[in-house]
Order: structure tokens, then sequence, then C-alpha cells
């Protein structure tokens, strides 16, 4: 294990116009840098807890987790009460930065991980930051509030939930359950199947090989925009109460089609492709 630790004073009124800390709201006058290393395998599981701030995790060609963040406080004295418990064995890391007792104010902490590639990120959960996280494995769930999620390469199943932030997810092989808030969802490449929903947010799914798996998508006072491949066997139903539907796809109808409502077929049929609106247009794509 290696520790390292910085203390320093960041002068209050001077210099903080127009600086933005991500994941962390107001400043604090004091912070504390934090470094450790941990040897872990390729594959091996990785537990994250924090609040008040961001969580990024990118892969590394060694077999250790480096551990990098910064937690800080109103004063001194609390930023030393915020404690950063890790337990590690050859296979697992778990990371929790635990609240101060009895303290009001602006706090938390923030982290910057490197683990082996393809590792399990099990559990990923802040408050008030953003979480970021590449080429990993799950199953995996991801929680924050009021800070996006943004997932680039995963296998496995994945659950990401936020309030007030947009939910961004590339090249992800498995089922995926993502919620916002107020926030957006988009995403390329996925293979498995799609969950999402958000409010007041738009949402905008792309797929790029076939069989396009089953897809629930609903917001509310926003558009949905899915992107299909060229040929695509599938069942669709569209709804929104104040906009219009289009698409570029010729469909085997299934009941009455109007401006606000489709259900058909798509080639031979196949997965459910349920997209849901109120207050927004609906648009499938070739």
């Amino acid at each position: 294990m290696r520790a390292k630790y910085v203390l320093a004073l960041i002068p209050a009124l001077v210099g903080l116009a127009g600086c933005e800390l991500e994941g962390f709201g107001d400043v604090g006058r004091y912070h504390e840098d934090f470094h450790y290393n941990y040897p872990l395998k390729s594959g091996g599981r990785v537990v994250v807890e924090s609040f008040n701030g961001a969580i990024e995790i990118s892969p590394w060609d060694q077999e250790n987790v480096d551990i990098s963040g910064t937690r800080y406080a109103r004063s001194e004295d609390a930023v030393s009460e915020i404690k950063i418990n890790i337990d590690h064995t050859a296979d697992s890391v778990s990371i929790r930065a635990t609240r101060p007792t009895a303290r009001n104010g602006n706090y938390g902490a923030r982290f910057v991980i490197k683990v082996p590639r393809s590792v399990v990120l099990d559990r990923i959960t802040t408050s008030n930051g953003t979480i970021r996280a590449s080429d990993a494995a799950g199953p995996g769930k991801f929680h924050t509030s009021n800070g996006g999620i943004h997932v680039n390469g995963f296998k496995g199943e994945l659950r990401a939930e936020t309030s007030n932030g947009t939910v961004e997810l590339n090249d992800v092989e498995g089922p995926v359950d993502a919620h916002t808030s107020n926030g957006a969802i988009r995403g390329t490449g996925f293979r498995g199947a799609l969950d999402v929903s958000t409010s007041n947010g738009g949402i905008d799914l792309a797929f790029d090989s076939v069989p396009v798996p089953a897809i629930r998508a609903h917001t509310s006072n926003s558009a949905i925009t899915v992107r299909l491949p060229g040929t695509v066997n599938a069942r669709l139903t569209a709804s929104t109460s104040n906009g219009s539907i289009s698409s570029d796809f010729e469909m085997m109808t299934r009941g009455e089609v109007t401006r606000h409502r489709m259900d058909g077929t798509l080639g031979s049929g196949g997965p459910l492709i349920d997209l849901e609106t109120s207050n927004g247009a609906i648009r499938i794509l070739r």
C-alpha cells in the first residue's frame, strides 16, 4: 500500500470566478489528496462508494488498481473526518468514502481510478457527481444524483440511474436498464435488450447490427430518435400525445395508424420496440 497526503488552503474569494470542479459543487476551502495502489487480477471485482464527488474509472495494462483522489471540506478538521476505507484481496477491491458525523456544509470526495482491463465494476455509487467508466464488465450498477453517467465499452448486464443528469452508453454488450430525470439518454452499439426512461429529456439510440434487441424507450416532454440497421425484424409500437411519428421503414400495420400512434410489424416481426413520449416527436430512422 502506498498513501500520499497533501493539505492545501484555497484562498476564499480569490480566483474562484468561472472555476468549475466536476462533481464538487461549490469549492471547499480545504482539500487533501490521497493515493493508494493494490494488486488486482484482470477480471477482478471493484466496488466504489462516494458522495458529493465524481468517479472516473479507466483501464490500463497492469494488474493493479491505482486509486487517486481528493477529499474536501470547509475546515481542516472536517477534511480529516472524511475516511477512505479500502478492503482488498487478490481478486477484489472495495473503496468507500465515509461521511463525517454531525457535520453540515460542503464536503465530499472525488476519485480517479485505474483498473486492469475487463475488471468487473460491481457497484459504483456517488451523489452530486459524474460517473465515467470504460472497457469494463458486469453485472454492474451505477448510481448517482445530479450528475451524468458515461460508459464506453461494457460487457454484461448494466444498470445506470441518475437524476438531473445525462446517461450516455456506447458499445454495451448485454442488457441495459437506464433511468434519469431531467436528462437525456443516448448511445450507440447496443447488443442487448434496452429499458430506458427519462422525464423532460430526449432519447437518442443507434443500433448498428442485427438482430435488433427488445427496446423500451419512454420519456415525457421531449423527442425519441431510434436509428436501426437497413433490415430489421421487429414489432413496433410508438405513441405520442402532442407530437408526430415518422419512420423510414415499411411496416405491416396491426391497427389504426395516426399522426400520434403507430403499431405494426417490421420485416418478419420479432422483439418489441416500444417507444412512448408526450409533447415530443418520435423518429425511426434507417
